[in-house]
């Protein structure tokens, strides 16, 4: 199979891009590094030749809900007029456990963006995971002040990026499926807890302090609203499995 996959260098992407490559397909990363501009349309007609399914893993650093909505709404219009041009017959898009009714922050464009897939011309299959094992890293970066990290009270059900690439690689080599199961690592964990231990196994001695959201994503964070449902896909590694596999500072 040719599978087009759009934020192939990102922290999903690049294990999607790898995984499909070792299963013998060819895999196309849809990226301005590539010489495509998904949010302008430029050089998706080409990069789209002849392509069997496009991987949809894109994402954008933003808690604006407007910035997020104008992201995801240009991205995937121009994938699936890109795609219905070209004749490609599955569109697989990655959205997250949880946000049905949320219209703040991040979630509202993912919402945007499973409106406009359900709706348009493709047949697709979108997938919700919950929040990845990498998260932890990423909050304490962006939340770092100094010696002081604050991590926004949450409780998640992190997975694997790597399992969620390997599921989406699964769902683009069969038939649309429409709305798929959510997937969710095996466990429930504080996301303080991750950071705190992310940071200790990297080395940092940064203190980390939980801090509630305002608002309904806070809110949503705090409540468990983010939680898979009992009929989930459960993923199998563990977030301590997966620092395991980090290099010990």
């Amino acid at each position: 199979m040719r599978i087009a996959v759009a934020g192939g260098t990102g922290t999903v992407g690049a294990h999607v891009v790898r995984v499909a490559r070792e299963r013998g397909h060819t895999a196309i990363v849809l990226a301005r590094g590539t010489g495509v501009d998904l949010v302008s349309g430029a050089g998706l007609d080409a990069a789209l030749a002849g392509a069997d399914a496009v991987l949809d893993v894109t994402s954008v650093s933003t808690t604006s809900a407007g910035a997020s909505t104008d992201f995801f709404a240009a991205v995937t219009r121009n994938l699936l007029a890109a795609e219905t041009a070209a004749g490609v017959e599955h569109h697989v898009a990655l959205s997250i456990v949880g946000i049905d009714g949320e219209e703040s922050g991040y979630y509202a464009g993912k919402l945007a963006q499973e409106r406009l897939v359900a709706a348009g011309p493709v047949p697709w299959t979108l997938l919700r995971a919950t929040q990845f094992h990498e998260f932890a890293p990423q909050m304490a970066g962006r939340l770092s002040a100094g010696p002081l990290t604050l991590v926004p009270v949450m409780r998640t059900q992190p997975v694997a990026a790597c399992q969620v690439a390997e599921r989406l690689v699964d769902l683009a080599e069969g038939q649309a499926q429409g709305r798929e199961r959510d997937l969710a690592g095996p466990r429930i964990e504080s996301l303080a807890r991750m950071v705190r231990d992310y940071l200790r196994v990297t080395g940092s001695r940064a203190l980390v302090l939980s801090v509630p959201i305002p608002g309904s994503m806070g809110r949503a964070m705090r409540t468990g609203a983010l939680l898979p449902g009992p009929d989930a896909q459960l993923a199998t590694q563990t977030y301590d499995e997966w620092l395991d596999t980090l290099p010990i500072a």
